[in-house]
């Protein structure tokens, strides 16, 4: 079975109770999205997805995959993933939005990884320093940072367990060699707890939108050895430069093109050494802790810059 048919197979699966369609009707659109409109495979399959929810009046949360893999969460490196994991509940937060009922930081030997729980899922409440196997959950991706969503479909088992929590954090030195496309000022979708980049005023997964403004680094640093792919969000990148938010959309404005914060960091970072520590999400390390460093044989810090979780 070719990619397509097998995405076809499974796109129809997801849907198989709520509407009458044939896996070749679901096919035929997948290809001609991937072979004549050249739409990348993951893309193209949300796409057919959003169609269908659509047209059945369902949320994403309504449905499952089908199928999920259990896997431990260092293993998470892809959105769109259904997954079976058995973790500790580390740390709850206060839910920034009325959509959410629960959020907070999960645990197992291998990291720690954030989780959301919806309002809507109507599923039992996770207690802090819980044990706990969570069957169907959805992975998800902002910043190269991986998260689990529990939902409609999740089954939550608590466990008498106790688990011993990982530490999935990393440290590097080395200079600064680049800045990935992506960085500076960009634009995410505002849909509840959707944080995918805009690109020409659509969001992958909700279409046409007005996106927020937010400021990030995408930055490769080179320790001699490896080439490390580094992500600054907002808060860190404003501690890297000295450039807020706000200042980052005057300077775009005044300029009538957003392209100038992404040069005006370029000019401040590249060449620099830095020690970058932060925990590791796929192939990126987000950066929590950044030192500038004088030389690179130098291990006192020019200047310490922090970000709390």
């Amino acid at each position: 079975m070719s990619d397509v048919s097998q995405h076809a197979e499974d796109v129809h699966a997801q849907f198989s109770d709520h509407l009458d369609v044939d896996v070749s009707d679901v096919e035929d659109r997948l290809t001609t999205l991937i072979e004549e409109y050249k739409v990348p495979v993951e893309e193209a399959r949300r796409s057919v997805t959003n169609h269908y929810l659509e047209q059945a009046g369902l949320e994403r949360e309504d449905i499952s995959s089908g199928a999920s893999d259990e896997v431990e969460l260092a293993e998470i490196d892809e959105p769109e993933r259904w997954v079976d994991v058995t973790v500790k509940v580390i740390e709850l937060w206060e839910p920034r939005s009325d959509s959410i009922d629960q959020v907070g930081l999960l645990g197992d030997p291998s990291g720690t990884i954030k989780f959301t729980k919806w309002a809507t899922s109507d599923l039992p409440t996770l207690d802090e320093g819980g044990v706990y196997r969570l069957e169907n959950v959805v992975t998800d991706e902002y910043q190269g940072r991986y998260s689990v969503k529990l939902n409609k479909t999740t089954v939550i088992e608590a466990l008498d367990d106790e688990i011993e929590v990982g530490d999935d954090s990393t440290e590097i030195e080395g200079a600064m060699v680049a800045m990935q496309s992506g960085s500076g000022l960009i634009k995410r979708c505002p849909d509840d707890d959707c944080t995918r980049v805009v690109q020409n005023g659509r969001c992958s997964e909700h279409g046409d939108v007005e996106g927020e403004f937010d400021l990030r680094i995408k930055g490769v640093v080179d320790d001699g050895v490896d080439a490390h792919e580094v992500i600054f969000d907002e808060e860190s990148t404003e501690a890297l430069t000295g450039i807020s938010l706000e200042e980052a959309k005057e300077m775009a404005m005044d300029a009538l093109d957003t392209t100038i914060v992404a040069d005006e960091i370029r000019e401040q970072i590249i060449g620099t050494y830095y020690r970058i520590e932060g925990p590791t999400f796929g192939r990126y390390v987000l950066a929590d802790d950044v030192s500038e460093l004088t030389d690179p044989a130098d291990p006192d810090p020019l200047l310490i810059r922090a970000r709390s979780m």
